[in-house]
């Protein structure tokens, strides 16, 4: 049986053995972020062949008990032990992912995929400019803001306010998530507070899924649809995330969070036989090397600091 980790320990990492740099660390939790990011995308594609079958609010609440119950059932997070504050955030990080989720899926009922993840970036985005201590860092935050805009098509006159103003919400709840998670992870072992906050997020979105969609969400294919969104689009990247942000900044994790819009536009080319123009290509360009650009300041300041320890 687990214990969890004292509030006032520093995040859950391993010392390196001597000799071996710090970097492969890094190195290994940003393999952990793009992992997750083409776990969502293929979950978005899912989720979008079910929407009309039970509505965005539908959705969002077979995603999150779906994926409340598997991470129950897999983590069987220990319920006693901890104190207020860890409580708190577990709470905040569940109801933040609520926001995010349902924000989002209201946000491409109402405009195209592609702008909304492109403003829904922006929330880490900012996140990663006030959370950086380094110059460098805006620099690759605004390479990959160009990056994202371009993927939009140069700009967003023309669309729905109301989907854009649920898109900016979702990005900073994501932006919130990002900094939830990050504590989380660090209060409570291996995955049990993100079995506890997507139980919190599940039971703020099961009054509103049951409104919009009622019995539909009784349907078995409905749910096995909504099974398989679940666990490709949050058991799998929620946790692959919550691990790495135990040894990745929140500045570099967000602004690796670019990477998404070119993700998925690749998955359409790959799946979906969307070909990319120039602009698409260029734009992901962009991304990519701000992404590496932000992986490389990293290891970078690992490596920096290993070589200063053993001075």
């Amino acid at each position: 049986m687990t214990t969890p980790t004292p509030v006032s320990e520093t995040p859950v990492t391993q010392a390196a053995p001597a000799g071996v740099p710090h970097r492969w660390g890094s190195l290994g939790s940003i393999g952990l972020v793009l992992s997750a990011g083409i776990s969502v995308q293929f979950g978005g594609a899912l989720a979008a062949s079910l929407m009309p079958r039970a509505g965005a609010s539908g959705v969002v609440t077979l995603r999150l008990v779906a994926a409340a119950l598997v991470l129950l059932v897999v983590c069987r997070p220990r319920l006693r032990g901890y104190t207020r504050a860890d409580w708190g955030t577990v709470v905040v990080f569940g109801i933040t992912m609520a926001g995010m989720n349902g924000l989002f899926y209201q946000s491409i009922d109402r405009i195209p995929l592609g702008p909304a993840v492109a403003l829904e970036v922006l929330g880490p985005l900012a996140l990663s400019v006030v959370a950086s201590r380094r110059a460098v860092n805006l620099v690759w935050a605004a390479l990959a803001l160009a990056g994202v805009f371009l993927l939009s098509g140069g700009g967003f006159g023309g669309l729905d306010p109301v989907g854009v103003l649920f898109a900016l919400g979702a990005g900073a709840m994501w932006a919130a998530y990002i900094v939830f998670s990050a504590r989380t992870g660090r209060r409570f072992p291996q995955a049990d507070g993100l079995a506890l906050a997507m139980v919190v997020a599940a039971l703020v979105f099961l009054p509103l899924g049951i409104a919009e969609s009622g019995s539909k969400l009784l349907d078995p294919t409905t749910i096995a649809l909504g099974s398989a969104v679940a666990v490709l689009s949050s058991v799998l990247p929620y946790t692959l995330e919550l691990v790495a942000l135990r040894r990745l900044p929140a500045s570099t994790f967000a602004i690796m969070m670019s990477l998404e819009p070119a993700i998925a536009a690749t998955a359409g080319f790959l799946i979906l036989n969307q070909a990319l123009s120039v602009t698409e290509a260029a734009a992901i360009a962009l991304v990519i090397a701000a992404s590496m650009g932000a992986v490389r300041t990293q290891v970078g300041r690992g490596k920096a600091k290993v070589q200063d320890d053993a001075s």
